[in-house]
């Protein structure tokens, strides 16, 4: 929202076109993450209030774990329903579904019919993440984790222990 001179708010226009839309494009996604100019400057972007930029992991999370030296087993993955019904629920409620995966550029192609068969919704996908777990994300961007267990339902709020820089 940009502050007005009488002291009021004033919604900016992609922020009411998401309100009023909810479920966003994939070209609506890229332009609401790569056009953002404040006072003349090109700055990050921020994504509007309430809408989540889910980066999500495919093997193990949303179907079978299969490493990529077997991808002949990847077009037969099982689904985990729980993973396809709570993300597609995300995805119609606004937020942004990226799948951010170990899976090399070589199995794009295999990996993006797979999601179509089973009914994905999603904006993008990243490939190439690095392999090996025990992640430790760090970004001048809030950054928020949860560790898939088994099963996918609505995430809930839980105070943890987490590890930060000195302030």
């Amino acid at each position: 929202m940009a502050l007005q001179p009488n002291g009021s708010r004033k919604l900016d226009q992609r922020i009411i076109n998401f309100l009023n839309t909810k479920v966003m494009s994939k070209k609506e996604v890229e332009k609401l993450l790569h056009q953002k100019i404040e006072k003349g400057s090109l700055v990050s972007p921020v994504l509007p209030e309430g809408v989540k930029n889910y980066l999500i992991d495919i093997d193990g999370t949303i179907c079978d774990d299969i490493p990529n030296e077997e991808p002949e087993r990847m077009a037969t993955a099982k689904v985990y329903p729980d993973a396809l019904k709570t993300l597609n629920k995300w995805y119609d409620e606004g937020h942004i579904i990226c799948f951010f995966t170990s899976r090399t550029e070589a199995h794009r192609e295999v990996t993006e019919a797979w999601l179509t068969a089973h009914g994905f919704k999603y904006h993008s996908m990243l490939m190439g993440k690095p392999r090996g777990g025990n992640y430790h994300w760090i970004d001048n961007h809030l950054v928020k984790a949860t560790r898939y267990k088994g099963k996918f339902t609505d995430l809930v709020e839980k105070e943890v222990t987490i590890e930060v820089f000195k302030d």
